[in-house]
């Protein structure tokens, strides 16, 4: 069953739940409002603090045993001391999420000691990211052996406007992230260019969107050289996606949202080394970003002009595939010479980028798990923020830092031009390892015609290796959170 969200304005000791999660400051003091839930725990809350068995640490927990009326369980998770912001209950609420699925409680109450509408928000995206699995491919165990999984998450707060309004644009982001989650984690023989086309009009039919679909045919006609010459090694079918959500005036111009959608990347006939080839099924978490974003701003139906882009394919080494050496040409004339064939995201985005221009883009903003240069910069903790416009790259880094996905600004200078510069086309497709995502945007940048334009690089930060704690390893849901904070200032203003 899918996870159900509501609100209730009690007292954290009149229910009854199988678990009552707490989310407490650092250093924390026995307030009036858990009295009586100390007291339904005989005095073992005001114990537990008194002691300092409990600290109010980062992501620190602590599970008291209550007995069959009200909270069985008292949940205790640290926020530390970090303001009380939508970034820190969104962590602490994953980690109170996680834990209930480990418990097998099924239901969960949530509540924040003085909490805002902004922390409201973070708690509802937070419980959705700590009880988000994927289990479609799983065989189930027996029912007795089984652990409920999380199916109802209630936040305690005041059900006014504006912790409402709060609390539903929670969910809404949420369930983007989600489809976003969902994409990355399955695996590349499930999640082909076509499923791409079925999750688009999906969203389409959900929110009124008008949907556009191009496959091998259509893009040969518009001559996108660079983006078929990826998809020549696969039989699979390429697909353009485009969805169009108009809740701005007719004649705005859109913010038009750019996703690399490469659902398997070997390489090519640059074929990766065999370990660890199997992440590259995260390769399409930029489109994967854009369809969840678009889910979220349908949802959320801002008052702005917003178009969704993404390219699919998948990179595959055959006797068809594209060769080091040979030269394409990219829809607007430009020629490419290809130095390796495992740049591949940026040929397919070059033609991404000629086809934004169409709908008469504000800004253009990409995202894409484009380099392993920005791993090794960056490592997991921000996204590569690359762009000529320096209002439109604060514009994009402050979206990102009120979603919870930093970003930090890369140079794009002139000087980095000169490792891609070919002695038989217009340029190259890579310039080598050093700078490596640097020389990667500053080709995206030969394709972009008369808009502002953002890249954001995150191969770091879409998916992760390991267990970050408040998430498992896997999908983040990154950028989905960028991308809909950038529209929502947008439409603010």
């Amino acid at each position: 069953m899918p996870l159900t969200f509501s609100l209730a304005h009690l007292a954290p000791a009149a229910i009854e739940t199988p678990l009552l999660a707490i989310i407490l400051p650092a250093d924390p003091t026995l307030i009036d409002a858990l009295v009586d839930v100390d007291a339904s725990l005989q005095g073992a809350l005001a114990r537990t603090l008194a002691r300092r068995d409990f600290r109010g640490g980062k992501d620190e927990t602590l599970l008291l045993v209550g007995g069959d009326g009200g909270a069985q369980r008292v949940l205790l998770v640290g926020r530390g001391s970090a303001p009380l912001t939508r970034t820190a209950t969104r962590r602490a609420a994953a980690i109170a999420a996680r834990q209930a699925g480990k418990l097998g409680t099924g239901a969960m109450h949530l509540y924040v000691p003085d909490v805002d509408a902004a922390a409201i928000e973070g708690l509802a995206i937070g419980a959705m990211a700590g009880s988000w699995s994927y289990p479609d491919l799983q065989t189930q165990p027996p029912e007795k052996d089984r652990r409920a999984r999380l199916e109802q998450v209630t936040i305690l707060a005041p059900d006014t406007a504006d912790v409402r309004a709060a609390f539903e644009a929670g969910v809404a982001i949420g369930e983007g992230q989600n489809i976003a989650k969902r994409l990355g984690q399955m695996p590349g023989n499930y999640c082909t260019p076509d499923t791409f086309v079925e999750v688009g009009q999906e969203i389409a039919l959900r929110h009124s969107m008008a949907i556009t679909v191009l496959g091998r045919r259509e893009m040969t006609d518009l001559q996108m050289g660079s983006f078929l010459c990826v998809a020549q090694g696969t039989s699979q079918e390429p697909r353009l996606v485009a969805l169009e959500y108009r809740g701005g005036p007719a004649d705005q111009q859109p913010v038009v949202l750019v996703g690399k959608g490469l659902c398997f990347d070997t390489g090519g006939i640059s074929i990766k080394p065999a370990p660890e080839m199997e992440w590259m099924k995260f390769d399409m978490s930029g489109a994967g970003g854009v369809m969840g974003a678009m889910e979220t701003i349908g949802r959320l139906k801002l008052p702005i002009n917003v178009v969704g882009i993404i390219g699919s394919t998948t990179n595959m080494p055959s006797g068809e595939a594209v060769k080091p050496g040979d030269v394409v040409r990219a829809s607007n004339g430009k020629t490419i010479e290809i130095i390796n064939t495992d740049a591949e995201g940026r040929l397919v985005l070059a033609d991404l980028l000629v086809f934004a221009k169409r709908y008469n883009p504000a800004i253009v903003i990409d995202a894409a798990t484009l380099t392993g240069a920005i791993v090794i910069g960056l490592g997991a903790n921000a996204v590569g923020v690359f762009s000529t416009d320096k209002a439109a790259a604060d514009e994009v880094l402050a979206a990102g830092a009120a979603a919870g996905e930093a970003g930090w600004p890369m140079p794009m200078w002139d000087e980095y031009k000169e490792q891609i510069k070919s002695d038989v086309a217009d340029m190259k497709n890579t310039g080598g390892r050093a700078a490596g995502s640097i020389t990667a945007a500053l080709f995206l940048q030969e394709f972009v015609d008369g808009y502002p334009f953002v890249h954001l690089d995150v191969a770091g930060t879409a998916y992760s290796q390991s267990d970050l704690g408040w998430i498992p390893k896997g999908p983040t849901g990154t950028p989905v959170g960028t991308f809909v904070e950038f529209v929502r200032a947008r439409a603010r203003q």
